[in-house]
């Protein structure tokens, strides 16, 4: 693992300082007052809350995200609002998902869904390990550490006493769409998480969080097209795309394949194959206007229907250059994501969680918190 992060914006020539004030200003942008841009709200005196603000609605996703940028960005405050909010009304203590978190609540709240999504409980793990290593565990629930080891234990071990199912196939140790179905989300697939797993888990469990990383960085290259760089919502095992409720193209989800390749990258160097499939993925779009993303097969044909996050798009593509920083379209792609400002209205939520996921990487400052010796 990497023990200095590049901070590839400078290192393309952009000013430091303005770097760090344009990382502070997307900061106070989402999580602050500005009602075109919030992404954050505070709720009663110590929880605040992520709004799916197209779908008005919490998610687990929202959440753990909002958390992971809290950590990186040193604002505890926001971080214990988060998971307080996320621990009190979306953690299940009964039934087939204990241990799991309701999806989708009400900003009251009150569940809309009894089922977990596992992309939240990958984020929700990491953030309060490195929340652990960054500020020290605390009385519960911030007792970190204890809790982001029993999500971790819960998601590979759930179903063994016959009540519910894990969240990756024990057999293939590839992450699912959701517990209860077997198939997967490329997007969800993040070894570099996984690699930290293995070192942090409960020591049982860490054999299979290693097996899982190799897994997983064995599965994209089969997820991903071999020209295109395109992979589909939905994938079966074998890589191919489940389209069986419509899923099996390139759309929102899959947007953010190109973003978790170029944190791994910071993270752990870049392989040839995420070289290669970042190069790709950032040839694909060079020559398509971002008024004009649309939703693609993975060959690369375009439908009718537009891209509902075309600043997500354009904010993934641009953090893939982290794994080829002098590939043909780096520079542009970043380029274009630089003068790209956040979005507003009711579709801002997705597409503001990746511009600042992008930026902090882009610049250095998503980074592994590692335990203080």
């Amino acid at each position: 693992m990497n023990a200095t992060y590049r901070n590839l914006l400078l290192e393309y020539g952009y000013d430091e300082a303005e770097i760090g004030r344009k990382v502070e200003e997307t900061w106070e942008l989402l999580f602050g007052e500005h009602e075109a841009t919030r992404i954050y709200y505070p709720s009663g005196d110590d929880m605040g809350y992520m709004l799916d603000t197209g779908n008005l609605d919490v998610r687990t996703e929202g959440m753990s995200y909002g958390m992971m940028m809290a950590v990186q960005l040193d604002k505890k405050d926001v971080f214990d609002r988060l998971w307080r909010w996320s621990y009190q009304y979306m953690y299940m203590t009964s039934g087939e998902n204990k241990g799991y978190f309701a999806w989708s609540c009400n900003t009251d709240g009150t569940k809309r869904s009894n089922g977990p999504a596992p992309d939240g409980e990958e984020y929700f793990a990491l953030a309060l390990l490195f929340a652990s290593h960054r500020w020290g565990d605390g009385e519960a629930p911030l007792d970190y550490s204890v809790k982001a080891r029993q999500v971790l234990h819960d998601c590979i071990h759930n179903g063994e006493d016959g009540v519910g199912y894990p969240m990756w196939n024990p057999d293939n140790k590839l992450i699912k769409f959701v517990p209860n179905v077997e198939f997967s989300d490329p997007s969800y697939h993040l070894p570099h998480f996984y690699e930290l797993f293995a070192l942090w888990a409960n020591e049982a469990d860490r054999p299979f969080w290693r097996e899982a990383t190799e897994a997983s960085r064995n599965y994209l290259k089969i997820a991903c097209h071999p020209v295109t760089g395109l992979s589909p919502e939905y994938a079966h095992y074998d890589g191919t795309p489940n389209d069986e409720r419509g899923y099996g193209h390139f759309f929102s989800d899959s947007y953010r394949v190109a973003a978790n390749i170029g944190l791994e990258a910071s993270w752990f160097g870049a392989s040839d194959w995420m070289r290669e499939e970042a190069e790709l993925i950032q040839a694909f779009f060079a020559d398509k206007d971002p008024a004009d993303y649309r939703r693609y097969t993975i060959a690369g044909e375009p439908f009718e229907e537009k891209s509902l996050h075309p600043v997500g798009l354009i904010a993934t593509n641009a953090a893939a250059s982290l794994a080829s920083p002098e590939g043909p379209h780096a520079r542009s792609s970043v380029e274009l994501f630089w003068g790209t400002p956040v979005r507003d209205g009711d579709r801002r939520y997705y597409d503001n969680c990746l511009y600042l996921f992008s930026l902090l990487a882009l610049s250095g400052r998503y980074r592994i918190w590692m335990p203080v010796q």
